[in-house]
């Protein structure tokens, strides 16, 4: 794909993030799609693709009143949006569709109309991890960490701070679930869910949901918001099972997704003027920094916690708050990618002055697979 070729023209979350005990899943797709096609100016009848996860294309197409002449259904955990950004931006540049709606949904927390969390006892993870007793992401993540910290000396204080700089981040964010300032005792004497990861560097469960419009850049200023332009795009996965990592101290599918945008939107890492990183727990971040090429291996805690990503710091990271302190419904990439535009827009709580580029990394399960978009806002 060409840089600036293809923009997003619409960008919303649902009216409410939290608790919203009285729409089901699909409803919050529903919201969601609507609020961006009214940022668009669009109707249902305007759009001719359709990209979701987890609920199918068709489901959502039929519920909008929408007939697509594209669609994809790609569901590879949290980072599924990413994927379906780099795969409309494919798809409008080749033709195949004109304008893509993106939607989320999920009633993470209150489980209305949400299916049922499993793992299939015939999958990889059924058959070979599951048999010895994880109980889900809490306690499958720390294998890889426990290994990370060991091998570069990465200390329990430099990971919490990730969480005590999002909060701060969360502060400015009206929308944010949690906005009171925490320290690193406070993330280090909060409940142990499972070594080394204690309550506060653990995502949130909310409900919720974000969608997105894109279309040809050369139609971008037909549209009522200011469009924000793809510059890269990238996507790749490793393993379903995290037991099976080539290296626990770095993924491999960060570190082909995230090069690949990079050297599809031909920018340097000094040209970043934002960063999201999936954040569903506190780890993430400083693999993030690293397998981007940001830092070298075993840097991005003592980077963290000398405060440069925090508010005011060179390389803003995580501006809404994360999916520690912002809101986390179980599949996180659709908020990181709403802030970003946000940045681009210049319209964010906590917006960085003159952002012209901004870079949005996501993750799917337990390093799973991974998904990068770039975004800038200066017109080509």
């Amino acid at each position: 794909m060409t840089p600036n070729t293809i923009a997003i023209v619409g960008a919303a979350e649902t009216t409410r993030l939290g608790t919203v005990p009285d729409m089901s899943q699909i409803q919050l797709h529903a919201d969601a799609a609507l609020n961006a096609m009214a940022d668009a100016g669009l109707k249902p009848s305007d759009i001719d693709g359709v990209a979701t996860a987890v609920e199918t294309p068709q489901q959502i197409a039929h519920y909008l009143g929408i007939t697509p002449s594209w669609v994809d259904g790609t569901s590879v955990g949290g980072c599924s949006f990413m994927i379906h950004v780099r795969h409309a931006a494919a798809a409008i540049a080749s033709g195949l569709c004109k304008t893509v709606l993106i939607t989320h949904g999920e009633s993470g927390k209150s489980r209305v109309g949400q299916p049922a969390r499993s793992v299939a006892p015939s999958s990889l993870a059924g058959q070979f991890e599951q048999p010895f007793g994880p109980m889900g992401p809490p306690s499958l993540f720390p294998i890889p960490v426990l290994r990370y910290m060991k091998t570069y000396g990465v200390t329990h204080e430099q990971i919490a701070m990730v969480a005590v700089v999002q909060r701060e981040w969360a502060a400015k964010n009206p929308r944010a679930t949690f906005r009171d300032p925490i320290t690193v005792d406070d993330v280090l004497n909060s409940r142990m869910i499972a070594y080394p990861f204690r309550l506060l560097q653990c995502c949130l469960v909310t409900d919720g949901g974000g969608a997105l419009i894109l279309t040809a850049a050369d139609r971008a200023r037909d549209f009522p918001a200011r469009p924000v332009y793809i510059l890269g795009t990238g996507e790749s996965v490793e393993t379903p099972m995290v037991s099976q990592m080539e290296d626990f101290t770095s993924s491999r599918a960060f570190r082909v997704a995230g090069p690949t945008a990079f050297r599809e939107a031909g920018i340097s890492h000094a040209d970043v003027d934002h960063l999201m990183i999936y954040d569903a727990f506190a780890h993430l971040p400083l693999y993030g920094l690293e397998d981007l090429g940001f830092l070298p291996r075993g840097e991005a805690g003592r980077f963290i916690a000398e405060r440069n990503t925090a508010p005011g710091g060179r390389l803003p990271l995580n501006t809404n708050g994360g999916g520690l302190s912002y809101m986390h419904s179980g599949m996180y990439g659709m908020y990181a990618l709403q802030e970003s535009v946000r940045q681009m827009r210049g319209i964010a709580p906590a917006q960085v002055p003159g952002a012209k580029i901004s870079v949005c990394h996501g993750v799917g399960g337990m390093f799973a697979a991974s998904g990068t978009i770039i975004f800038g806002n200066q017109a080509p």
